[in-house]
C-alpha cells in the first residue's frame, strides 16, 4: 500500500510540475506600484524584475493563483516610463496572478487597515508583511527614525528589507517606503544608524550632516554602509566596509566615542568553538575599520551576548558624574563595565534586562536630543492568523536608566512619558482594604486599551489577582512572584508593597514593578470583547493603594 501511495504522490508532483512553467512578461511602468496578489500558505514562487538588463529586484512570495488574501505593493516609481521584465520561476498555466499585470497609484488594501482584530493599537507594526528586529534607530532632522527587518511580500520571515517609519513623539508613527532593498551582498540583515555630525565620512553637505546606516549583507556576511542627507532617500557604498570575520557575524552597532575621537563598531561574531562574542572595531571616518578587542559571551544554547548588540553609556541616577557602559545581546541580558575607546571591561555580567516572553533584539535611539536612552524591542506577537496581511509588532518605547541597588548597579526600564498623550479617560480609585468576597474596586471600568498604575500591600493575603479583560495577572505572596499566562517572574515586595505599571493592548501586557527593575512583557492575544477589570484577594486581607487607570486611544 505504501508503494502505491508513493507512486500516486510522485505522479501528482510530476503532473503539477508539468503544468507549472517559467513566466516572463514585459510591461511599461506607468504607476507607483506593481500589485502582487498574496495567498498565505501557498507554494512560494521566486519573482524577479529586470530593467535594461539589470537584475533590480528579487524575492520569494506566496503568490495567489486565484483570489488573494491580500495585496502587496512593490514600488516601481523609479522606473516610470521604462520597460520592466517580470519573471516568475514557475507559474501554473491557469494562474491569474499576473493575468493581467496590475499597477496602481492607490493602496487598495485600505478599509480595515490598522483596525484588524489582532492589530496592536499602541504598538507599531507595518501596514502589511512580516517584521522583526528594530534597526537603525536614530533621531535625525527632528524625527525619530525606526527602521525594521521587513518582508513586504509575506507574513513569514524572509526577503529581509529595511522597512522605515518616522515619528515626532515616539508614539504616533508614519510608515514610509522601503529604505534598503536586498542587493548583491544579500538580504538586508540588522544593524544600526547614527548621525555623523562632523561629516567625518564625507557623505554630508554643508549644513546637512548625514545619517549613516550599517547593515549585514546576508550573502557576503560583510558589513555594508548606507547614508542619507534627508532621511528619505538612501545611497549605499558599493563594497562592504568590514569583511566577514568568522562564521556568523552580523548586526553592526556604531557609536561615536568622543574621548578618543573615533567611531566604535560592536559586531556579533560566532567563534570556531561556537562561542558567542562581541567584536569591537574603531574607525576615524566610518569607512576604514580596525579590530580593537573582543568580549566573550556564552556558547551554543547559552545565549549570553548572542547577536544584535547594543552598547551605550549611562550616568548613575543621583550621581551624574559617575558613568558606566552597558553591553547587551538580543535576549536583553547585559553587562555593566568600563570602556576606554578600545576595550570593554565588564564589572558585572549576565544581568537580566527582562523576564517576560518573546521580547527580543531591542535597540536604543542614537542622538536623542535630550540625552535620554530610549529603547524599542521586537515583540514576537501571536498575530499570524488566517488571511492576515501583517505579522509581529514592536514594544512600547522604554526609557532606560542606571540605578544603584543593594545588589549593585542595575538597569531600569519604564514607559516613556510621551505615552501619556494616549490617555483618553481617567478612573481614580481611592485606597481601601480588600479580602475574599470584597466588592471589585474596578467594576465601573470597561476599556479595551489600558494603562494601570497602582500599588498593593498584600498583608496576610496569600494571592492577589488582577484580571485584565480576561487575562489574570496573579501575585503569589509566599513566592513573591508574578504569574501571567504561564510566565513567572520574581517580584519582591519593596517595604511590603508591590508597585505596578501595566500597559494592556490586544496583543499582550507589559508589566513594570519596583520602579522598572522588573520588566515583564507577555505576548498573549486578549479578547477585545471582554472589557472588564477586576481585583480579587484570597487567603487574607490586602490593601489597595491609590490607583489611576486610564483608557487609552489608538495610535492609528
Amino acid at each position: 500500500m505504501k508503494t502505491i501511495w508513493t507512486g500516486i504522490l510522485c505522479l501528482c508532483l510530476l503532473v503539477q510540475a508539468a503544468s507549472a512553467q517559467q513566466f516572463s512578461s514585459t510591461f511599461k511602468a506607468s504607476k507607483k506600484w506593481l500589485v502582487l496578489p498574496v495567498k498565505n500558505g501557498a507554494p512560494k514562487k521566486n519573482v524577479e524584475l529586470w530593467i535594461d538588463g539589470e537584475h533590480e529586484r528579487w524575492f520569494d512570495i506566496e503568490l495567489a493563483d486565484g483570489e488573494p488574501d491580500w495585496l502587496a505593493y512593490l514600488d516601481i516609481s523609479a522606473w516610470k516610463g521604462m520597460d520592466i521584465e517580470l519573471r516568475v520561476d514557475k507559474l501554473g498555466k491557469d494562474s491569474k496572478a499576473f493575468s493581467p499585470i496590475r499597477q496602481s497609484d492607490e493602496d487598495r488594501n485600505e478599509g480595515e487597515l490598522y483596525k484588524e482584530k489582532l492589530r496592536g493599537q499602541f504598538h507599531f507594526s507595518p501596514k502589511r508583511g512580516w517584521t522583526n528586529d528594530p534597526n537603525g534607530m536614530v533621531y535625525y532632522n527632528g524625527e525619530y527614525h525606526l527602521f525594521f527587518q521587513h518582508n513586504p511580500y509575506g507574513v513569514k520571515w524572509g526577503n529581509m528589507h529595511w522597512g522605515h517609519a518616522v515619528s515626532k513623539d515616539l508614539v504616533h508613527w508614519k510608515e514610509l517606503g522601503i529604505a534598503l532593498y536586498p542587493d548583491k551582498f544579500g538580504p538586508m540583515f540588522s544593524g544600526g544608524a547614527v548621525v555623523d555630525s562632523n561629516n567625518t565620512s564625507g557623505f554630508g553637505k554643508p549644513g546637512q550632516p548625514p545619517m549613516v546606516m550599517y547593515f549585514t549583507g546576508a550573502r557576503s556576511w560583510g558589513q555594508g554602509l548606507a547614508w542619507s542627507t534627508d532621511g528619505r532617500n538612501f545611497s549605499k557604498m558599493d563594497r562592504t566596509v568590514v569583511h566577514r570575520i568568522n562564521k556568523d557575524n552580523r548586526d553592526p552597532k556604531v557609536i561615536w566615542h568622543a574621548p578618543t575621537n573615533k567611531w566604535v563598531m560592536v559586531l556579533y561574531v560566532e567563534r570556531d568553538n561556537g562561542q558567542h562574542s562581541m567584536q569591537f572595531l574603531t574607525s576615524p571616518d566610518m569607512k576604514k575599520w580596525t579590530k580593537s578587542s573582543v568580549t566573550m559571551g556564552g556558547t551554543g544554547d547559552d545565549r549570553y551576548l548572542f547577536e544584535c548588540p547594543e552598547f551605550f553609556e549611562l550616568p548613575v541616577e543621583g550621581q551624574p558624574s559617575e558613568k558606566k557602559w552597558v553591553l547587551t545581546g538580543a535576549n536583553s541580558q547585559y553587562a555593566i563595565g568600563t570602556f576606554d575607546g578600545s576595550t570593554f571591561t565588564p564589572e558585572a555580567e549576565r544581568l537580566n534586562g527582562q523576564l517576560g516572553r518573546d521580547f527580543y533584539a531591542s535597540q536604543t535611539f542614537s542622538d536623542q536630543p535630550e540625552g535620554r536612552r530610549i529603547e524599542i524591542g521586537w515583540w514576537r506577537t501571536h498575530t499570524d492568523k488566517g488571511a492576515s496581511s501583517f505579522n509581529q509588532a514592536m514594544s512600547i518605547p522604554l526609557e532606560l536608566k542606571l540605578v544603584r541597588t543593594a545588589q549593585g548597579l542595575r538597569l531600569t526600564r519604564t514607559p516613556v512619558k510621551e505615552l501619556e498623550s494616549l490617555r483618553n479617560k481617567t478612573y481614580l480609585i481611592s485606597a481601601r482594604r480588600l479580602k475574599a468576597g470584597s466588592a471589585n474596586p474596578f467594576s465601573d471600568i470597561h476599556e479595551e486599551l489600558l494603562e494601570i498604575r497602582t500599588s498593593i500591600q498584600p498583608g496576610n493575603a496569600s494571592q492577589v489577582t488582577l484580571d485584565i479583560n480576561g487575562l489574570p495577572v496573579v501575585y503569589d505572596v509566599a513566592k513573591q512572584q508574578l504569574q501571567i499566562d504561564g510566565v513567572t517572574a520574581p517580584a519582591p515586595l519593596v517595604n511590603g508593597s508591590l508597585s505596578l505599571i501595566i500597559y494592556a493592548d490586544r496583543i499582550g501586557v507589559e508589566v513594570f514593578t519596583a520602579d522598572g527593575l522588573l520588566f515583564m512583557p507577555v505576548n498573549v492575544n486578549i479578547d477585545a470583547a471582554k472589557r472588564a477589570l477586576s481585583l480579587s484577594v484570597s487567603g487574607g486581607t490586602a490593601k489597595l493603594g491609590k490607583t489611576a487607570v486610564y483608557g487609552l486611544k489608538s495610535i492609528w
